[in-house]
């Protein structure tokens, strides 16, 4: 009787334990900032916040295994390594078929996050003082002063105005070439020797050039500008130098809209890279670029466009998880008591 209720404890307390282990769960995760990133020691962001809480609501212990990649976080997943998954993932269905998601923990989307000076418009103050409109300036007052001096050698015995030494002739002439052009000339200062004459109309025909021209090269910079350095929506990417994560869903569109692009094996290297002005533009995730552009890039980089190809995040499984619909019934109940939206709230503020 005795061993047999020794027996009967034994097995009790081994049932207890087994119970305890098994809720002791593996969840692998990678550093993407603000899902998922280490900061003093300890595992923080909007992910790692929503597992703390799914974990008190479920009563779990759990142990976090960062990864440096994202494949190998998924990889993880599909070869039953690690009890689940979290941080961006996006829910696709190419994933649906290795593997289990939950339902939405979060919508998102891509968008491009240019360099701070690429994002400018155009500027017409930016083409007045741009070197080429210089040039055309200087090449228009050069043939301004040069007609003049060249009506003050024609004129300067047959009229008083240009009846100047050459040290104080230059400026009346100048003014007079100006006014010329300008205004169409003095009637009283009118040429009166024949080749002042057939200047004086050469000047006034080549007015309607140099204003002409003055005018398209202004238009001409601020189109160059605007083409050359604007990064406004998807269109614009072609012939730019354009980075993201290799196998990403950013990486996906891209080779669908037929955009050439760097891809990186991680988020640190593609975020380098843009740092060392290697790229004209990045395509990822929204929430992970514009985190980066608020803060460590705040000063270098800037985000443009709307968010497109919208998608959602998900807790991912090893397929055939017992875990799923208890983890679905926990995010629903996180919901509907505000716990989710007081997270949310925490790193992204308030929803639209």
């Amino acid at each position: 009787m005795i061993r047999a209720f020794f027996a009967f404890v034994c097995l009790t307390f081994a049932i207890l334990a087994q119970q305890s282990q098994a809720q002791t769960l593996s969840v692998s995760t990678v550093t993407r900032p603000p899902f998922s990133y280490v900061e003093d020691g300890s595992d923080v962001g909007f992910s790692m916040d929503l597992l703390q809480a799914l974990a008190e609501s479920l009563d779990w212990d759990y142990t976090v295994n960062r990864v440096e990649t994202f494949g190998e976080m998924l990889g993880a997943v599909q070869a039953g390594v690690t009890d689940l998954a979290i941080a961006n993932i996006s829910i696709t269905a190419q994933r649906e078929t290795l593997m289990d998601f939950s339902q939405p923990i979060f919508e998102a989307g891509l968008q491009i996050m240019v360099p701070s000076d690429a994002a400018r418009r155009p500027s017409l103050a930016r083409a007045l003082l741009s070197k080429e409109l210089f040039i055309a300036i200087g090449l228009a007052f050069a043939i301004l002063l040069g007609g003049g001096m060249l009506m003050w050698c024609f004129e300067r015995r047959a009229q008083p105005y240009f009846d100047r030494k050459l040290d104080d002739a230059w400026f009346p002439s100048f003014w007079w070439a100006l006014n010329l052009v300008v205004n169409g000339g003095f009637e009283e200062r009118m040429p009166r020797t024949p080749f002042g004459r057939v200047l004086g109309v050469i000047l006034v025909v080549s007015s309607l050039f140099i204003v002409s021209v003055f005018t398209a090269r202004i238009a001409s910079v601020m189109t160059v500008d605007a083409i050359s350095t604007n990064v406004n929506s998807i269109s614009d990417l072609y012939g730019k130098t354009v980075g993201t994560i290799d196998n990403s869903t950013a990486a996906s569109f891209l080779v669908r809209r037929e955009i050439e692009f760097t891809g990186y094996p991680g988020l640190t290297d593609m975020l380098t890279a843009f740092e060392n002005k290697e790229l004209d533009a990045v395509v990822f995730d929204a929430p992970i670029l514009s985190y980066f552009a608020s803060h460590e890039g705040r000063k270098i980089a800037t985000m443009t466009g709307g968010i497109f190809l919208r998608e959602n995040y998900g807790i991912v499984f090893p397929t055939g998880s017992p875990l799923v619909e208890e983890v679905n019934q926990a995010l629903l109940a996180l919901r509907e008591d505000g716990t989710y939206d007081e997270i949310y709230r925490k790193w992204f503020g308030m929803r639209n």
